[in-house]
């Protein structure tokens, strides 16, 4: 099942949580839904419960501000949609493309999803060395890009929820 998107109290999303743990805060009268999966419930004896997709906090919660998405494995893998990098299938690693035994670093731009054949094949080697080609280039997802991945959107329920996201400012 996917995750939920957790907004603050002023609409800002925060992060994404279990469904489990979207009821959890909703049942505690912590959370409200501001958004349900039409048709779905969650029932136990004497209660229903609409499925959520997004809720939000009923109290402010003040984050530190964070202008990089924090790098992960996962991260990876669900930026690049599961996709190796270098012949399209199915990724299950990620790769370096600067080894992090020649310094690369655990970062957006120097990791990409990767079957593992080919994270094999190239081995402890730049992919121009190994003369294999990237089908498409490794980027920095913004905060609220990397929120979206995280619930595994597809573009039309992207544009649904993108609804409750800040809107910037006109210049």
């Amino acid at each position: 099942m996917r995750n939920t998107l957790v907004l603050n109290a002023s609409y800002e999303p925060l992060s994404t949580v279990s469904l489990q743990r979207a009821v959890v805060l909703v049942l505690q009268d912590k959370a409200e839904v501001e958004q349900a999966h039409p048709l779905r419930m969650v029932r136990a004896t004497g209660l229903s419960v609409p499925l959520p997709r997004v809720i939000r906090l009923r109290r402010y919660v003040r984050v530190p501000f964070r202008q990089q998405a924090p790098w992960s494995r996962r991260g990876v893998l669900v930026r690049d949609q599961h996709l190796c990098a270098y012949c399209g299938r199915r990724a299950t690693t990620v790769d370096h493309l600067v080894p992090k035994s020649r310094g690369g670093a655990d970062s957006w731009l120097n990791t990409v999803a990767a079957c593992a054949e080919d994270n094999q094949r190239k081995a402890d080697r730049t992919p121009e060395q190994a003369k294999m080609a990237l089908l498409r280039r490794p980027f920095e997802p913004t905060p609220q890009a990397s929120l979206m991945l995280a619930l595994g959107l597809r573009a039309g329920e992207a544009a649904e929820l993108a609804q409750w996201l800040p809107q910037p400012a006109a210049a």
